[in-house]
């Protein structure tokens, strides 16, 4: 038998610890409506969240973390500011990693700050790092902000912006379409035949499924429009290429922004964003001369993350995820929120993660 009670134990300690320093315990749903999660992340979730069905309720999805029904949880009825702390479990599928865990337990702390944006990131990372201090992790940090802003500031079309931002989080994607939206790589067979067929719609096949026939052309129309545009420039596709490749402390790794920000302007909110984050961290007592920045770091969690993002890791254990993560989600309260919005950023740690790699003494 798993013994279940270490890591409640120490998920109860940090918890406690959050506690003390002004959070408000919450107990977020176990299930979450399938609806919501759909609309956020698309068919997508699917692929790493475990669904069961309500009869009053209809589709819902284990809980893959507590970030979303946090939010829904503040949106509804929650004051400004606000810090909240939780501990419980989440279930995720593994298909790519059959050997981690599907269920393992997070404490979270959240803060939602309208004041102080940059100044809530440094504490929420801060806090965390220090809960971890004993353990000598390494701490990386990241930005999907300055890649957004990198995206809106291409010239070229506004579809083709959207589709690079959808697939952020896909890297794979966002590198084929990329390459394709650059003229580096060849249109797909099958979608050259269809733009060249005398009859697209007939090219289409049959009537299949729920998209209309409206939507169809619709769909063929935006393709035509798409390979009538004029390709991303190299120098673009370089400048946006050197930001991916942006990994080095902190200090230096703003230096290097801050120069890719003379050729790319786009970026220089951003970019000016950071150095008062950087600022704000030192104040926290966090050493930046240590603190690594990787600028594709946060690629590859949770969609909702939309700006600065972290991860506290085992340098010896390449095998284990972080052992702690978060990063800000701003756009996540929009959605959720209905239109009404607040700057919002969290972390979790993992326990379970702690005690495989000797706990915090």
């Amino acid at each position: 038998m798993i013994d279940r009670s270490a890591p409640r134990k120490l998920a109860s300690d940090l918890r406690a610890r959050f506690e003390a320093l002004g959070a408000v315990p919450v107990e977020p749903p176990f299930l979450l409506s399938a609806d919501t999660l759909l609309d956020l992340y698309g068919e997508d979730i699917r692929g790493r969240a475990y669904v069961t069905s309500d009869p009053a309720r209809g589709e819902m999805f284990m809980r893959p973390d507590f970030t979303v029904p946090v939010v829904q949880m503040h949106m509804a009825q929650g004051a400004e500011p606000a810090r909240y702390t939780y501990s419980g479990e989440v279930f995720r599928r593994q298909e790519e990693h059959p050997d981690r865990a599907i269920e393992f337990l997070q404490v979270g702390y959240e803060v939602f700050d309208r004041a102080d944006p940059v100044g809530a990131e440094a504490e929420v990372f801060a806090r965390i790092a220090e809960a971890l201090a004993p353990m000598g992790l390494k701490a990386v940090i990241g930005d999907i902000g300055l890649l957004r802003a990198a995206i809106e500031g291409l010239d070229t079309t506004q579809r083709r912006k959207s589709a690079l931002l959808r697939h952020i989080w896909h890297p794979r994607r966002f590198r084929a379409l990329l390459d394709r939206f650059a003229g580096r790589a060849p249109v797909p067979a099958a979608r050259e035949a269809l733009l060249n067929a005398a009859d697209p719609m007939a090219h289409a096949g049959p009537m299949i499924g729920l998209r209309s026939a409206a939507e169809i052309e619709a769909r063929i129309a935006a393709l035509r429009e798409d390979a009538a545009t004029a390709p991303i420039s190299e120098g673009q596709l370089e400048l946006i290429e050197a930001l991916l490749e942006v990994r080095e402390t902190a200090p230096y790794a703003l230096e290097q922004l801050r120069d890719l920000a003379v050729d790319m302007p786009s970026i220089s909110k951003a970019v000016e964003r950071m150095a008062a984050r950087n600022a704000a961290l030192a104040d926290m007592g966090i050493d930046l001369e240590t603190l690594s920045f990787e600028a594709t770091y946060g690629r590859t969690s949770m969609e909702y993350y939309d700006g600065f993002v972290f991860g506290l890791i085992a340098e010896d254990r390449p095998d284990l995820p972080p052992v702690a993560s978060g990063g800000r989600y701003d756009a996540l309260t929009s959605k959720l929120g209905q239109g009404r919005e607040i700057p919002a950023v969290g972390g979790v740690i993992r326990p379970g993660l702690v005690l495989d790699l000797g706990g915090l003494s």
